[in-house]
Protein backbone atom coordinates (compact mmCIF):
# COMPACT_ATOMS: atom_id res chain seq x y z
CA UNK A 1 0.00 0.00 0.00
CA UNK A 2 1.08 3.60 -0.83
CA UNK A 3 0.07 6.21 1.36
CA UNK A 4 -0.10 9.62 0.93
CA UNK A 5 -0.44 12.36 3.32
CA UNK A 6 -1.52 16.07 2.03
CA UNK A 7 -1.72 18.96 3.83
CA UNK A 8 -5.14 19.20 4.62
CA UNK A 9 -8.15 17.19 4.13
CA UNK A 10 -9.93 19.22 1.27
CA UNK A 11 -6.33 18.36 -0.93
CA UNK A 12 -6.65 14.77 0.39
CA UNK A 13 -10.06 14.54 -1.28
CA UNK A 14 -8.68 15.89 -4.83
CA UNK A 15 -6.14 13.55 -4.62
CA UNK A 16 -7.79 10.62 -3.58
CA UNK A 17 -10.67 11.23 -5.97
CA UNK A 18 -7.45 11.25 -8.83
CA UNK A 19 -5.77 8.13 -7.73
CA UNK A 20 -9.16 6.07 -7.08
CA UNK A 21 -8.89 6.09 -3.31
CA UNK A 22 -12.75 6.73 -3.05
CA UNK A 23 -13.25 4.65 0.07
CA UNK A 24 -13.99 6.47 3.24
CA UNK A 25 -12.16 5.61 6.31
CA UNK A 26 -11.75 6.86 10.13
CA UNK A 27 -8.83 9.82 9.06
CA UNK A 28 -8.07 8.28 5.58
CA UNK A 29 -9.33 7.33 2.30
CA UNK A 30 -8.74 4.01 0.65
CA UNK A 31 -9.18 2.23 -3.10
CA UNK A 32 -6.76 1.66 -5.66
CA UNK A 33 -3.33 0.61 -3.72
CA UNK A 34 -3.31 4.25 -2.07
CA UNK A 35 -4.34 5.55 1.64
CA UNK A 36 -4.84 9.15 1.45
CA UNK A 37 -4.54 10.78 4.96
CA UNK A 38 -3.99 14.13 5.77
CA UNK A 39 -2.06 16.41 8.48
CA UNK A 40 -4.15 19.52 10.27
CA UNK A 41 -1.25 22.09 10.19
CA UNK A 42 1.52 21.59 12.81
CA UNK A 43 0.65 17.84 14.04
CA UNK A 44 3.78 17.96 15.74
CA UNK A 45 5.83 21.25 17.33
CA UNK A 46 9.36 21.42 18.96
CA UNK A 47 9.51 20.43 22.77
CA UNK A 48 8.82 23.14 25.34
CA UNK A 49 11.93 23.90 28.11
CA UNK A 50 9.76 22.11 30.99
CA UNK A 51 9.80 18.89 28.68
CA UNK A 52 13.91 19.05 28.52
CA UNK A 53 14.19 20.00 31.99
CA UNK A 54 10.92 20.51 34.64
CA UNK A 55 12.64 23.52 36.40
CA UNK A 56 12.89 25.50 33.15
CA UNK A 57 8.82 25.60 33.58
CA UNK A 58 9.96 28.59 35.45
CA UNK A 59 11.01 31.93 34.45
CA UNK A 60 14.18 32.39 36.15
CA UNK A 61 17.31 35.06 35.00
CA UNK A 62 19.53 32.66 36.50
CA UNK A 63 18.82 29.54 34.00
CA UNK A 64 19.33 31.80 31.24
CA UNK A 65 20.20 31.04 28.40
CA UNK A 66 18.19 27.66 27.69
CA UNK A 67 19.93 26.06 25.26
CA UNK A 68 18.70 22.05 25.18
CA UNK A 69 21.87 19.87 23.81
CA UNK A 70 19.43 18.35 21.58
CA UNK A 71 16.61 19.67 20.28
CA UNK A 72 12.94 17.09 20.36
CA UNK A 73 9.42 17.26 18.73
CA UNK A 74 6.28 16.15 20.10
CA UNK A 75 2.75 16.51 19.45
CA UNK A 76 -0.04 18.94 19.97
CA UNK A 77 -2.21 18.52 23.07
CA UNK A 78 -5.42 18.68 22.03
CA UNK A 79 -7.41 15.19 20.98
CA UNK A 80 -8.10 15.79 17.39
CA UNK A 81 -4.07 16.08 16.22
CA UNK A 82 -3.41 13.46 18.76
CA UNK A 83 -6.15 11.05 17.08
CA UNK A 84 -4.72 12.03 13.34
CA UNK A 85 -1.57 11.45 14.29
CA UNK A 86 -2.03 8.08 15.19
CA UNK A 87 -4.16 7.26 11.81
CA UNK A 88 -0.80 7.99 10.10
CA UNK A 89 1.44 6.32 12.14
CA UNK A 90 -0.29 3.25 11.52
CA UNK A 91 -1.07 3.39 8.16
CA UNK A 92 3.02 4.39 8.04
CA UNK A 93 4.00 1.25 9.40
CA UNK A 94 1.32 -1.03 7.00
CA UNK A 95 2.97 0.93 3.91
CA UNK A 96 5.29 -0.16 1.36
CA UNK A 97 6.03 3.79 0.44
CA UNK A 98 5.03 7.49 1.61
CA UNK A 99 4.43 9.74 -0.76
CA UNK A 100 4.89 13.22 1.02
CA UNK A 101 2.09 15.87 -0.87
CA UNK A 102 2.17 18.57 1.55
CA UNK A 103 2.07 22.22 0.87
CA UNK A 104 5.68 22.64 -1.47
CA UNK A 105 7.65 25.17 0.33
CA UNK A 106 9.89 25.13 3.35
CA UNK A 107 6.88 25.33 5.89
CA UNK A 108 4.85 22.35 4.34
CA UNK A 109 8.09 20.05 4.34
CA UNK A 110 8.91 20.52 7.77
CA UNK A 111 5.35 19.70 8.90
CA UNK A 112 5.82 16.46 7.11
CA UNK A 113 8.82 15.69 7.64
CA UNK A 114 8.41 16.34 11.69
CA UNK A 115 5.49 13.90 11.21
CA UNK A 116 7.45 11.30 9.63
CA UNK A 117 10.19 11.64 12.04
CA UNK A 118 7.08 11.31 14.93
CA UNK A 119 5.76 8.19 13.21
CA UNK A 120 9.37 6.69 13.06
CA UNK A 121 8.39 6.12 9.06
CA UNK A 122 11.24 3.32 7.74
CA UNK A 123 10.28 3.16 4.23
CA UNK A 124 11.03 4.57 1.00
CA UNK A 125 9.62 8.13 0.70
CA UNK A 126 8.57 9.93 -2.44
CA UNK A 127 7.75 13.75 -2.66
CA UNK A 128 5.09 15.76 -5.06
CA UNK A 129 5.77 18.64 -5.81
CA UNK A 130 2.46 21.09 -7.64
CA UNK A 131 2.24 24.68 -8.00
CA UNK A 132 -1.56 24.24 -8.52
CA UNK A 133 -4.12 22.02 -7.67
CA UNK A 134 -5.99 21.60 -10.91
CA UNK A 135 -6.46 18.03 -11.71
CA UNK A 136 -3.92 18.42 -14.74
CA UNK A 137 -1.78 19.79 -12.59
CA UNK A 138 -1.68 17.22 -9.93
CA UNK A 139 -2.08 13.90 -12.57
CA UNK A 140 1.47 15.81 -13.48
CA UNK A 141 2.73 15.35 -10.54
CA UNK A 142 2.45 12.54 -9.99
CA UNK A 143 4.09 11.65 -13.20
CA UNK A 144 7.17 13.55 -11.68
CA UNK A 145 7.50 12.41 -8.17
CA UNK A 146 10.52 13.04 -6.92
CA UNK A 147 12.92 11.01 -3.60
CA UNK A 148 12.45 12.29 -0.64
CA UNK A 149 16.02 12.90 -0.08
CA UNK A 150 16.20 15.65 -2.89
CA UNK A 151 14.64 17.93 -0.28
CA UNK A 152 16.79 17.06 2.57
CA UNK A 153 18.15 20.45 2.55
CA UNK A 154 14.88 22.30 2.28
CA UNK A 155 14.12 20.36 5.13
CA UNK A 156 17.54 21.39 7.29
CA UNK A 157 16.60 24.96 6.67
CA UNK A 158 13.00 24.96 7.94
CA UNK A 159 14.03 22.89 10.56
CA UNK A 160 17.32 25.19 11.31
CA UNK A 161 14.33 28.38 11.11
CA UNK A 162 12.51 26.39 13.92
CA UNK A 163 15.39 25.73 16.11
CA UNK A 164 16.30 29.18 15.62
CA UNK A 165 13.00 31.01 16.56
CA UNK A 166 12.54 28.80 19.20
CA UNK A 167 16.13 29.70 20.95
CA UNK A 168 15.92 33.49 20.08
CA UNK A 169 11.94 33.73 21.00
CA UNK A 170 12.26 31.58 24.70
CA UNK A 171 15.43 33.67 25.70
CA UNK A 172 14.51 37.07 24.68
CA UNK A 173 11.11 37.10 25.56
CA UNK A 174 12.22 35.63 29.35
CA UNK A 175 15.05 37.65 29.68
CA UNK A 176 13.68 41.14 28.82
CA UNK A 177 10.44 40.29 30.78
CA UNK A 178 12.17 39.31 33.73
CA UNK A 179 14.38 42.09 33.50
CA UNK A 180 12.34 45.01 32.53
CA UNK A 181 8.50 43.90 32.61
CA UNK A 182 6.10 45.17 35.23
CA UNK A 183 3.00 44.16 36.93
CA UNK A 184 2.91 40.25 35.38
CA UNK A 185 3.69 42.16 32.09
CA UNK A 186 5.31 39.55 29.11
CA UNK A 187 7.39 41.11 26.92
CA UNK A 188 7.49 39.16 23.85
CA UNK A 189 10.86 39.21 21.48
CA UNK A 190 11.46 37.43 18.21
CA UNK A 191 13.68 37.79 15.80
CA UNK A 192 11.31 38.93 13.19
CA UNK A 193 8.83 40.91 14.82
CA UNK A 194 10.86 42.77 17.26
CA UNK A 195 12.78 44.53 13.91
CA UNK A 196 9.16 44.94 12.13
CA UNK A 197 7.88 46.74 15.48
CA UNK A 198 11.44 48.57 15.67
CA UNK A 199 10.67 49.53 11.95
CA UNK A 200 6.83 51.59 13.35
CA UNK A 201 8.62 53.08 16.54
CA UNK A 202 11.34 54.55 15.02
CA UNK A 203 9.05 56.29 12.33
CA UNK A 204 6.61 57.15 14.64
CA UNK A 205 9.64 58.92 16.82
CA UNK A 206 10.39 60.61 13.63
CA UNK A 207 6.69 61.83 13.12
CA UNK A 208 6.62 62.61 16.69
CA UNK A 209 9.99 64.55 16.83
CA UNK A 210 8.67 66.71 13.36
CA UNK A 211 8.98 70.71 13.66
CA UNK A 212 6.57 71.82 10.99
CA UNK A 213 8.01 74.94 8.89
CA UNK A 214 6.20 77.40 6.55
CA UNK A 215 8.00 77.64 3.38
CA UNK A 216 6.87 80.13 0.33
CA UNK A 217 7.62 79.47 -2.85
CA UNK A 218 7.20 82.19 -6.40
CA UNK A 219 5.10 80.59 -9.15
CA UNK A 220 3.52 82.22 -12.17
CA UNK A 221 1.03 81.40 -14.91
CA UNK A 222 1.38 81.82 -18.32
CA UNK A 223 -0.87 80.79 -21.29
CA UNK A 224 -3.47 79.20 -18.32
CA UNK A 225 -0.08 77.43 -17.38
CA UNK A 226 1.23 77.25 -14.13
CA UNK A 227 5.53 77.30 -14.04
CA UNK A 228 7.50 77.00 -10.71
CA UNK A 229 10.58 79.01 -10.06
CA UNK A 230 13.64 76.60 -9.56
CA UNK A 231 15.40 78.15 -6.69
CA UNK A 232 15.30 76.56 -2.86
CA UNK A 233 12.26 77.26 -0.88
CA UNK A 234 12.30 80.73 0.79
CA UNK A 235 11.99 80.99 4.49
CA UNK A 236 10.35 84.21 4.59
CA UNK A 237 7.71 85.82 3.11
CA UNK A 238 9.79 89.35 3.13
CA UNK A 239 12.06 87.56 0.79
CA UNK A 240 8.83 86.26 -1.23
CA UNK A 241 7.15 89.61 -1.45
CA UNK A 242 10.39 91.43 -2.83
CA UNK A 243 11.00 88.07 -5.51
CA UNK A 244 7.05 88.58 -6.26
CA UNK A 245 7.87 92.29 -7.33
CA UNK A 246 10.62 91.74 -9.09
CA UNK A 247 8.86 89.46 -11.23
CA UNK A 248 5.98 91.77 -11.85
CA UNK A 249 8.32 93.93 -13.78
CA UNK A 250 9.66 91.52 -15.96
CA UNK A 251 7.98 89.45 -18.98
CA UNK A 252 8.02 85.52 -19.52
CA UNK A 253 10.21 84.19 -22.07
CA UNK A 254 10.02 80.53 -22.91
CA UNK A 255 13.63 79.06 -23.12
CA UNK A 256 13.02 75.82 -24.11
CA UNK A 257 9.92 73.18 -24.81
CA UNK A 258 10.89 69.28 -25.48
CA UNK A 259 8.42 66.39 -25.99
CA UNK A 260 9.79 62.69 -25.60
CA UNK A 261 7.70 60.00 -26.19
CA UNK A 262 8.34 57.32 -23.66
CA UNK A 263 6.81 53.95 -22.95
CA UNK A 264 5.91 53.03 -19.51
CA UNK A 265 6.79 49.31 -18.76
CA UNK A 266 3.99 46.54 -17.68
CA UNK A 267 3.99 45.37 -14.30
CA UNK A 268 5.13 42.61 -12.99
CA UNK A 269 3.07 39.35 -12.10
CA UNK A 270 1.83 38.95 -8.47
CA UNK A 271 4.47 37.24 -5.45
CA UNK A 272 2.18 37.50 -2.57
CA UNK A 273 3.67 40.95 -1.18
CA UNK A 274 2.77 42.40 -3.93
CA UNK A 275 -0.29 41.06 -3.51
CA UNK A 276 -0.68 42.13 0.01
CA UNK A 277 0.17 45.38 -0.96
CA UNK A 278 -2.79 45.48 -3.42
CA UNK A 279 -5.26 44.07 -1.46
CA UNK A 280 -4.67 46.80 0.95
CA UNK A 281 -4.18 49.64 -1.02
CA UNK A 282 -7.07 48.92 -3.15
CA UNK A 283 -9.86 47.50 -0.89
CA UNK A 284 -7.73 48.08 2.80
CA UNK A 285 -7.72 44.25 3.59
CA UNK A 286 -4.93 43.29 6.11
CA UNK A 287 -2.02 41.28 5.25
CA UNK A 288 -3.42 38.28 6.69
CA UNK A 289 -6.90 38.74 5.07
CA UNK A 290 -5.59 38.96 1.69
CA UNK A 291 -3.37 35.89 2.44
CA UNK A 292 -6.64 33.82 3.73
CA UNK A 293 -8.48 35.16 0.44
CA UNK A 294 -5.66 33.65 -1.92
CA UNK A 295 -5.45 30.73 -0.18
CA UNK A 296 -8.50 29.70 -0.41
CA UNK A 297 -8.65 30.27 -3.96
CA UNK A 298 -5.77 27.88 -4.49
CA UNK A 299 -8.01 25.62 -2.65
CA UNK A 300 -10.54 26.17 -5.13
CA UNK A 301 -7.52 25.21 -8.05
CA UNK A 302 -8.29 28.87 -8.95
CA UNK A 303 -4.96 30.16 -8.60
CA UNK A 304 -1.39 28.64 -8.32
CA UNK A 305 0.08 28.13 -5.62
CA UNK A 306 0.63 32.17 -3.29
CA UNK A 307 3.31 31.88 -0.64
CA UNK A 308 5.79 32.62 -3.55
CA UNK A 309 8.51 35.47 -3.70
CA UNK A 310 9.12 35.63 -7.68
CA UNK A 311 7.53 37.72 -10.42
CA UNK A 312 8.47 35.43 -12.79
CA UNK A 313 7.37 32.43 -14.69
CA UNK A 314 8.94 29.30 -15.04
CA UNK A 315 9.74 28.78 -19.45
CA UNK A 316 8.04 25.37 -19.77
CA UNK A 317 4.34 27.19 -18.78
CA UNK A 318 4.95 29.34 -21.65
CA UNK A 319 2.83 27.08 -24.47
CA UNK A 320 -0.24 27.06 -21.59
CA UNK A 321 -0.56 30.45 -21.64
CA UNK A 322 -2.74 30.71 -24.33
CA UNK A 323 -4.78 28.32 -22.73
CA UNK A 324 -5.29 29.96 -19.60
CA UNK A 325 -6.45 33.42 -21.34
CA UNK A 326 -9.24 31.37 -23.18
CA UNK A 327 -10.12 30.00 -19.76
CA UNK A 328 -10.65 33.62 -18.55
CA UNK A 329 -14.24 33.85 -20.14
CA UNK A 330 -15.45 36.86 -18.02
CA UNK A 331 -12.54 38.85 -19.20
CA UNK A 332 -13.19 38.06 -22.78
CA UNK A 333 -13.58 41.85 -23.21
CA UNK A 334 -9.42 42.02 -22.46
CA UNK A 335 -8.03 38.49 -23.45
CA UNK A 336 -9.50 39.02 -27.35
CA UNK A 337 -7.18 41.24 -27.88
CA UNK A 338 -4.50 38.99 -27.26
CA UNK A 339 -5.81 36.16 -29.10
CA UNK A 340 -4.67 37.18 -32.48
CA UNK A 341 -1.01 36.80 -31.55
CA UNK A 342 1.45 34.54 -30.26
CA UNK A 343 2.00 34.57 -26.97
CA UNK A 344 5.80 36.10 -26.58
CA UNK A 345 8.18 34.71 -24.48
CA UNK A 346 9.53 37.63 -23.17
CA UNK A 347 12.59 37.56 -20.33
CA UNK A 348 10.67 40.03 -18.37
CA UNK A 349 8.28 37.30 -18.03
CA UNK A 350 9.43 33.79 -18.46
CA UNK A 351 13.40 33.17 -16.57
CA UNK A 352 13.94 30.04 -14.67
CA UNK A 353 17.03 31.45 -13.23
CA UNK A 354 14.53 33.92 -11.40
CA UNK A 355 11.95 30.61 -9.96
CA UNK A 356 13.07 29.18 -6.59
CA UNK A 357 10.72 27.09 -5.37
CA UNK A 358 7.66 28.22 -7.24
CA UNK A 359 6.56 30.77 -10.02
CA UNK A 360 4.63 34.17 -9.82
CA UNK A 361 0.41 33.61 -8.81
CA UNK A 362 -1.43 33.33 -11.90
CA UNK A 363 -4.94 32.17 -12.59
CA UNK A 364 -5.10 28.52 -13.66
CA UNK A 365 -8.35 29.35 -16.38
CA UNK A 366 -10.58 27.13 -14.42
CA UNK A 367 -14.17 29.22 -14.11
CA UNK A 368 -14.48 30.59 -10.64
CA UNK A 369 -17.80 29.71 -9.23
CA UNK A 370 -18.94 29.65 -4.74
CA UNK A 371 -16.33 32.30 -4.33
CA UNK A 372 -17.55 35.18 -1.81
CA UNK A 373 -17.42 39.06 -2.93
CA UNK A 374 -14.01 39.39 -0.92
CA UNK A 375 -12.45 36.45 -2.91
CA UNK A 376 -13.40 38.03 -6.27
CA UNK A 377 -11.73 41.42 -5.36
CA UNK A 378 -8.42 39.34 -4.53
CA UNK A 379 -9.06 37.05 -7.84
CA UNK A 380 -9.87 40.08 -10.02
CA UNK A 381 -6.44 42.15 -9.09
CA UNK A 382 -4.60 38.29 -9.95
CA UNK A 383 -6.32 38.13 -13.20
CA UNK A 384 -5.79 41.98 -14.67
CA UNK A 385 -2.44 41.31 -13.41
CA UNK A 386 -1.81 38.25 -15.17
CA UNK A 387 -3.73 39.84 -18.91
CA UNK A 388 -1.56 42.87 -18.47
CA UNK A 389 1.82 41.81 -18.81
CA UNK A 390 1.02 40.87 -22.00
CA UNK A 391 -0.16 43.49 -23.31
CA UNK A 392 1.47 46.26 -25.07
CA UNK A 393 3.52 48.67 -22.95
CA UNK A 394 1.93 52.09 -22.42
CA UNK A 395 3.10 55.12 -24.68
CA UNK A 396 3.08 58.69 -23.08
CA UNK A 397 4.63 61.87 -24.36
CA UNK A 398 6.17 63.41 -22.01
CA UNK A 399 5.98 67.60 -22.24
CA UNK A 400 8.67 69.90 -20.07
CA UNK A 401 8.75 73.51 -20.75
CA UNK A 402 11.66 75.96 -19.29
CA UNK A 403 10.79 79.83 -19.34
CA UNK A 404 12.48 82.91 -17.64
CA UNK A 405 11.48 85.82 -15.98
CA UNK A 406 14.86 88.03 -15.96
CA UNK A 407 17.75 85.97 -14.67
CA UNK A 408 14.93 83.33 -12.81
CA UNK A 409 14.60 80.26 -14.27
CA UNK A 410 10.55 78.76 -14.11
CA UNK A 411 9.73 74.78 -15.26
CA UNK A 412 6.34 73.56 -15.85
CA UNK A 413 6.03 69.64 -16.92
CA UNK A 414 3.27 67.13 -18.01
CA UNK A 415 2.08 64.12 -19.53
CA UNK A 416 0.01 62.87 -22.68
CA UNK A 417 -1.46 59.22 -22.79
CA UNK A 418 -0.59 58.33 -26.51
CA UNK A 419 -1.35 54.75 -26.35
CA UNK A 420 -3.30 53.25 -23.17
CA UNK A 421 -1.58 49.64 -23.86
CA UNK A 422 -1.26 47.60 -20.93
CA UNK A 423 -3.14 50.39 -18.78
CA UNK A 424 -6.67 49.35 -20.61
CA UNK A 425 -6.87 46.36 -18.53
CA UNK A 426 -7.25 48.89 -15.53
CA UNK A 427 -9.65 51.08 -17.13
CA UNK A 428 -12.68 50.13 -14.70
CA UNK A 429 -11.01 49.37 -11.66
CA UNK A 430 -12.54 51.86 -9.68
CA UNK A 431 -10.76 51.28 -6.70
CA UNK A 432 -7.20 51.90 -8.59
CA UNK A 433 -5.54 54.94 -7.03
CA UNK A 434 -2.46 56.19 -9.42
CA UNK A 435 -1.05 59.18 -9.34
CA UNK A 436 -2.50 62.39 -10.05
CA UNK A 437 -4.17 63.51 -13.53
CA UNK A 438 -2.01 63.38 -16.24
CA UNK A 439 -1.43 67.99 -17.43
CA UNK A 440 -1.74 68.11 -20.70
CA UNK A 441 0.01 71.64 -21.91
CA UNK A 442 -0.50 73.76 -24.93
CA UNK A 443 2.01 73.97 -27.61
CA UNK A 444 5.00 76.70 -26.58
CA UNK A 445 7.24 77.61 -29.15
CA UNK A 446 11.26 78.82 -27.94
CA UNK A 447 11.46 82.49 -27.65
CA UNK A 448 8.07 83.18 -27.34
CA UNK A 449 7.44 86.00 -24.28
CA UNK A 450 4.48 88.03 -23.13
CA UNK A 451 2.91 89.06 -19.77
CA UNK A 452 2.23 86.87 -16.74
CA UNK A 453 0.60 86.35 -13.56
CA UNK A 454 3.19 85.89 -10.71
CA UNK A 455 2.23 84.63 -7.05
CA UNK A 456 3.91 83.42 -3.60
CA UNK A 457 2.49 79.72 -3.17
CA UNK A 458 2.65 79.63 1.17
CA UNK A 459 3.10 75.96 2.42
CA UNK A 460 4.61 73.70 5.37
CA UNK A 461 6.74 71.11 5.52
CA UNK A 462 5.52 67.87 6.01
CA UNK A 463 6.52 64.71 8.26
CA UNK A 464 6.78 61.32 7.16
CA UNK A 465 3.88 59.52 6.77
CA UNK A 466 2.70 56.30 9.04
CA UNK A 467 2.98 53.06 8.31
CA UNK A 468 0.10 51.48 6.60
CA UNK A 469 -0.12 47.52 6.51
CA UNK A 470 0.64 48.12 2.18
CA UNK A 471 3.86 50.37 3.35
CA UNK A 472 4.73 48.24 6.12
CA UNK A 473 4.59 45.29 4.06
CA UNK A 474 7.06 47.01 1.28
CA UNK A 475 9.16 48.09 4.39
CA UNK A 476 9.56 44.69 5.59
CA UNK A 477 10.72 43.23 2.07
CA UNK A 478 13.53 46.37 1.68
CA UNK A 479 14.53 46.48 4.97
CA UNK A 480 18.13 45.59 3.64
CA UNK A 481 18.00 49.15 2.94
CA UNK A 482 18.10 49.96 6.09
CA UNK A 483 21.67 47.99 7.55
CA UNK A 484 24.41 50.57 7.52
CA UNK A 485 26.97 47.69 6.47
CA UNK A 486 27.30 47.86 2.71
CA UNK A 487 28.41 44.10 2.28
CA UNK A 488 25.26 42.84 4.63
CA UNK A 489 23.30 45.44 2.57
CA UNK A 490 24.26 43.72 -0.79
CA UNK A 491 23.42 40.37 0.87
CA UNK A 492 20.41 41.65 1.88
CA UNK A 493 18.86 42.52 -1.45
CA UNK A 494 16.99 39.25 -1.60
CA UNK A 495 16.32 39.08 2.17
CA UNK A 496 14.13 41.39 4.29
CA UNK A 497 12.51 40.91 7.29
CA UNK A 498 10.25 37.45 7.29
CA UNK A 499 9.52 35.42 4.26
CA UNK A 500 6.12 36.48 2.19
CA UNK A 501 4.48 34.00 3.41
CA UNK A 502 4.84 34.96 7.11
CA UNK A 503 5.27 38.59 7.21
CA UNK A 504 1.21 38.74 7.34
CA UNK A 505 1.84 36.52 10.83
CA UNK A 506 4.10 38.86 11.90
CA UNK A 507 1.80 41.77 11.36
CA UNK A 508 -0.83 40.31 13.45
CA UNK A 509 1.23 38.94 16.11
CA UNK A 510 2.03 42.39 16.73
CA UNK A 511 -1.23 44.02 17.04
CA UNK A 512 -2.49 40.59 19.31
CA UNK A 513 0.72 41.50 21.44
CA UNK A 514 -0.91 45.03 21.69
CA UNK A 515 2.72 46.51 20.82
CA UNK A 516 0.47 48.40 18.17
CA UNK A 517 -2.47 49.41 16.86
CA UNK A 518 -4.19 50.73 13.99
CA UNK A 519 -5.80 54.31 13.63
CA UNK A 520 -7.82 54.18 10.44
CA UNK A 521 -5.22 52.58 7.99
CA UNK A 522 -2.48 53.83 9.95
CA UNK A 523 -0.11 51.21 12.50
CA UNK A 524 0.98 52.85 15.46
CA UNK A 525 3.26 51.37 18.46
CA UNK A 526 0.99 51.37 21.11
CA UNK A 527 3.17 52.87 24.68
CA UNK A 528 4.13 49.21 25.23
CA UNK A 529 6.08 48.70 21.99
CA UNK A 530 7.54 51.83 22.61
CA UNK A 531 8.90 50.49 25.50
CA UNK A 532 9.80 47.64 24.53
CA UNK A 533 11.74 48.62 21.39
CA UNK A 534 13.41 50.94 24.23
CA UNK A 535 14.22 48.63 26.18
CA UNK A 536 16.73 46.52 24.39
CA UNK A 537 20.13 48.00 23.99
CA UNK A 538 21.21 45.18 21.97
CA UNK A 539 20.97 46.75 18.51
CA UNK A 540 21.63 43.48 16.61
CA UNK A 541 18.30 42.23 17.45
CA UNK A 542 16.29 45.51 16.72
CA UNK A 543 17.89 45.65 13.08
CA UNK A 544 16.68 44.03 9.77
CA UNK A 545 20.57 42.61 9.94
CA UNK A 546 19.70 39.94 11.84
CA UNK A 547 16.79 38.46 10.23
CA UNK A 548 18.58 39.16 6.71
CA UNK A 549 21.95 36.88 7.86
CA UNK A 550 18.90 34.34 8.99
CA UNK A 551 17.46 34.47 5.96
CA UNK A 552 20.82 34.32 3.51
CA UNK A 553 22.22 31.77 5.91
CA UNK A 554 18.78 29.14 5.75
CA UNK A 555 18.70 29.80 1.96
CA UNK A 556 22.68 28.52 1.74
CA UNK A 557 21.36 25.40 3.72
CA UNK A 558 18.93 25.15 0.79
CA UNK A 559 21.61 25.54 -2.05
CA UNK A 560 23.98 23.06 -0.13
CA UNK A 561 26.90 25.80 1.14
CA UNK A 562 26.29 26.11 4.16
CA UNK A 563 25.64 23.47 6.93
CA UNK A 564 22.26 23.84 9.64
CA UNK A 565 24.80 22.80 12.40
CA UNK A 566 27.35 25.85 12.23
CA UNK A 567 23.66 28.59 11.95
CA UNK A 568 22.68 26.89 15.06
CA UNK A 569 26.03 26.77 17.22
CA UNK A 570 26.50 30.70 15.48
CA UNK A 571 23.20 31.33 17.14
CA UNK A 572 23.54 30.03 20.43
CA UNK A 573 26.66 32.09 20.91
CA UNK A 574 24.75 35.34 20.09
CA UNK A 575 22.01 34.82 22.53
CA UNK A 576 24.78 33.53 25.32
CA UNK A 577 26.32 37.18 24.42
CA UNK A 578 22.91 39.19 24.58
CA UNK A 579 21.62 37.27 28.11
CA UNK A 580 25.47 38.75 29.33
CA UNK A 581 24.58 42.14 27.82
CA UNK A 582 20.96 42.76 29.35
CA UNK A 583 22.37 40.85 33.25
CA UNK A 584 25.17 41.56 33.53
CA UNK A 585 25.58 44.85 31.13
CA UNK A 586 28.86 42.93 29.64
CA UNK A 587 29.21 43.47 25.62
Amino acid sequence: MIVCIAEKPSVARDLAQILGANQRRDGYLEGNGYAVTWVYGHLCSLKDPEDYNPNWKYWKLEDLPIIPSQFGIKLRGDDGARKQFHVIERLVKEATEVINCGDAGQEGELIQRWVLLKAKCKVPVKRLWISSLTEEAIKDGFKKLRPGTDFDRLFAAGNARAVGDWVLGINGTRLFTRKFGRDKQTLSVGRVQTPTLALIVQRQKEIEAFKSETFYELKTNYRQTEFSCQIERLKTLEKAQKGLEYLKEKPFEVTSFEQKNAKEGNPRLYDLTALQVDGNRYYAYSAEETLNKVQSLYEKKLVTYPRVDTTYLSEDLHPKIPGILNGLRDYKRFTEQLASKPIKKSKQIFDDKKITDHHAIIPTGVAPSGITPEEQRIYDLIVRRFISVFYPECKVSNTTVLGKVAELTFKATGKQVLDKGWRLVYEDLKAQQTTAEDKILPLFTQGESGPHDPFIHEGKTSPPKYYTEATLLRAMETAGKLVENEEMREVMKENGIGRPSTRASIIETLFKRQYIEKKKKNLLATPTGMALIDKISFDLLKSPELTGQWEHKLRMIERGTYEAQTFKEELFVMVRQLTDEVIFGKN
